[in-house]
């Protein structure tokens, strides 16, 4: 019998300077969701640590860890534990120079279905993730799960409608951004309303254009990049939390504070997804015959 529905809880949080504590923060977060009947649990970006791409520092390539690994391997026995699948978003250490941020999905038997690695990779004022991070080298990806198939993009992916498309199109009934985005302390009272506006619009948009519902999953609270007691120079972020859950058409159906730690809990209901893709048919009308230079850097 074909799923009807099925539940996802997207766990936002703080992350403090050590990173066990954070890992069995979360493990403790999955297993509340669990209680609360969910069948898919997604963490932030990066949740073992504080966002440390705030600088450029060798030794914190110590804090990847190879897939699987360590943190796998409890990752993957809360997930058989608890029944749910769980999408985490991991430091992996590839060979040795070469790392990447990359999402891990769990199914709810505690297997591995597959890893997604971030394609689009910032560097901009405190976000120095190309110093860390080698670009994804496995496309995006809809994986295949216990409640059907699934993407996952990651953070910076978020403002590209190139991969949610793809994702998409490989069958993903949602789009999962596991996130690590605030505001610079100097910046908020300019341009804070502004960029968390574009960050929720441009996602809205990614699920109506797809047909496909989105989660959204932030982190919150103050960061200096502290890592076990070293923190970056300046000012640090300011993480805007607002982590929140939208149906096909875009409408918010769940949605967190911008300030306190949260368990956003929405439905994912398959007959809603196929009423919006009969009623709104931009897959089916899609000019694919025209679309050759999307490939392009620039049309000159």
């Amino acid at each position: 019998m074909a799923l009807e529905k099925f539940r996802v809880a997207l766990i936002q949080m703080s992350c403090g300077p050590e990173p066990e504590q954070n890992l069995d923060k979360a493990l403790s977060r999955v297993a509340e969701a669990a209680g609360r009947g969910v069948q898919v649990v997604c963490l932030p970006e990066l949740f073992q640590t504080q966002y440390f791409c705030q600088r450029e520092d060798h030794s914190l390539f110590d804090l990847a860890e190879p897939i699987p690994g360590p943190t796998t391997q409890k990752l993957s026995a809360a997930a058989r534990a608890h029944g749910v699948v769980i999408i985490a978003s991991l430091f992996e250490k590839r060979a040795p120079g070469v790392f990447h941020n990359t999402a891990a999905t769990f199914d709810s038997n505690g297997a591995l279905r597959g890893i997604y690695r971030k394609m689009h990779i910032p560097d901009d004022p405190l976000y120095y993730e190309k110093f860390y991070f080698t670009p994804g080298d496995l496309g995006f990806r809809a994986l295949e799960t216990s409640v059907g198939r699934l993407g996952t993009l990651v953070c910076w992916d978020q403002w590209y409608p190139e991969g949610a498309r793809l994702t998409a199109l490989q069958g993903a009934s949602v789009l999962f951004y596991p996130t690590a985005i605030g505001w610079h302390p100097a910046e908020k009272a300019e341009f804070g309303v502004a960029q968390h506006d574009a960050w929720r619009t441009i996602q809205r948009a990614h699920a109506i254009a797809n047909g496909v519902y989105v989660a959204v999953v932030n982190r919150v609270g103050f960061e200096t990049g502290n890592v076990r007691g070293k923190s970056a120079p300046g000012q640090g972020l300011e993480f805007w939390g607002g982590s929140f859950f939208c149906d096909p058409f875009g409408r918010v159906l769940a949605e967190a504070s911008q300030d306190h730690e949260e368990i956003v809990v929405g439905d994912v209901d398959f007959k809603a997804l196929e009423d919006v893709r009969r009623n709104w048919p931009f897959l089916r009308d899609r000019r694919i015959d025209a679309y050759g230079l999307i490939t392009n850097r620039l049309i000159d």
